[in-house]
């Protein structure tokens, strides 16, 4: 490959402010911005989180910058490290289906992190926000084809980590070309197909990019040099073509269940048939799931801890039967334990559909077939999932999936206050956000 070194993506991204985007484009930060808060308060009460904040707290030392859902404060790195644990735990963040992973949650703690430390506006936060999801969903399609092989949201969260980190902190074009340079030459090349069939804690591999992203922009303020990244390479310089055009962050998909996206057209398409026909799991014999190969790739053994749960396609599905949602209500142990749950999930047969895999991973769809113990057989419609880019989600559909996720965490009054601090980007800090959630989870 040759590569040519124009800083066009830098000058871009260290140039374009907040009121240059296009008003849809500022909306849509907004939005992204309530749905990835979401994650974090949701993820501060998450095993990975514990044990990202223990780690994070012994080997990158207490600071002053807090962590979003603890008293604790750690070094700006330890306190990204730390918030890279909880914003994937319950893998309830957005999605872009072309590099199959999820952007935004591969950089908000660092984000949210280094906000904090610099006393950045609201506005300034988004800004670096915005281009964060411009850069990393580029340079993610270019590293998918350059390696030819799928990787997850924790391989692409280091770029977007140094052009947030680079609006924030006021680097230059070559600092930031060189930050780029380091973060995606080590960027953590997770086997993202190993954690679909085989769930853990490692999952999407975001903690370990937020570590490599903050590292890389640390090696670039004392002097690590790098040479070239991808997006300067003729192979994939058309990518960027489009900068201030296109914005990728319209592209973007939204969750309304925590679990992995590709089991989310079986979600909706058993909920059809159990709410148009009444059924009562009782009356199914079994049902067939018609769909793309890699949702059928997708665990389907009864989850022990709510990893398992949530990189599977035969759980997700029968809480789905046995309860109408997939929340943090069935993440829980007594949910697993419910003598119900192997029941239902020996009832579910997968066929890969020809259709549905040719049209993977631009959409993702799932018919579902039930058989009943009265014979009948009933089938659902073509189903999609929820919260696609065509949908155009803005801040009601998320401000009340924030509401219904977080209501077992705050109060009414709390959330209402939250969701006017994230929705008005007039004379509000990141400070505030933070301390102010923080009053609310860390209570005595």
């Amino acid at each position: 490959m040759v590569f040519d070194k124009d800083y066009r993506v830098e000058e871009f991204v260290l140039s374009t402010g907040w009121n240059e985007f296009p008003a849809d484009v500022r909306k849509r930060a907004i939005t992204c911005t309530i749905d990835l808060f979401n994650a974090l308060i949701l993820g501060s009460r998450s095993e990975p989180f514990e044990v990202g904040l223990k780690m994070s707290s012994e080997i990158f030392g207490t600071g002053e910058v807090p962590v979003l859902g603890s008293k604790k404060r750690l070094s700006v790195t330890g306190s990204a490290s730390a918030m890279g644990h909880a914003s994937n735990a319950y893998d309830i963040d957005d999605g872009h289906n072309i590099i199959r992973a999820h952007p935004g949650t591969s950089f908000i703690g660092a984000l949210v992190a280094v906000a904090y430390e610099k006393d950045s506006s609201y506005e300034e936060f988004l800004e670096a926000l915005v281009h964060s999801y411009e850069v990393t969903i580029r340079m993610g399609r270019a590293i998918m084809d350059f390696y030819q092989h799928p990787h997850s949201s924790g391989t692409f969260g280091p770029v977007g980590i140094v052009t947030g980190v680079a609006r924030l902190r006021g680097y230059s074009k070559v600092e930031l070309q060189n930050a780029l340079s380091i973060a995606e030459f080590h960027g953590p090349l997770v086997p993202g197909m190993r954690s679909v069939v085989y769930p853990s804690m490692s999952k999407d591999g975001v903690p370990f990019g937020v570590m490599v992203g903050m590292l890389a922009a640390a090696e670039t303020e004392y002097g690590f040099t790098a040479s070239r990244h991808l997006l300067e390479a003729d192979a994939y310089r058309h990518l960027a073509d489009d900068l201030g055009e296109n914005y990728e962050i319209m592209n973007l998909y939204f969750k309304p269940y925590s679990c992995c996206r590709w089991a989310h057209p079986a979600i909706e398409a058993v909920l059809e048939v159990m709410r148009d026909e009444q059924l009562d799991p009782e009356m199914i014999e079994f049902v067939t799931l018609h769909s793309f190969e890699k949702a059928t790739q997708l665990s389907k053994g009864i989850p022990s801890h709510a990893d398992e749960a949530q990189y599977n396609i035969a759980y997700p599905v029968t809480a789905a039967i046995l309860w109408g949602d997939v929340g943090m209500d069935q993440l829980k142990k007594e949910a697993f334990d419910d003598p119900r749950v192997p029941q239902i999930m020996k009832k579910l047969r997968y066929i890969v559909d020809p259709e549905m895999e040719r049209a993977f991973p631009e959409k993702r769809f799932c018919q579902a077939e039930f058989t009943l113990k009265d014979a009948r057989v009933i089938r659902s419609s073509v189903c999609e999932p929820r919260g696609e880019a065509k949908e155009n989600i803005g801040l009601q559909w998320v401000s009340e999936k924030f509401r219904r996720m977080t209501s077992s965490l705050l109060k009414e009054v709390e959330q209402e206050k939250v969701l006017n601090l994230l929705t008005e980007t007039k004379a509000t800090s990141i400070r505030e956000i933070v301390d102010t959630i923080n009053g609310y989870l860390c209570k005595e």
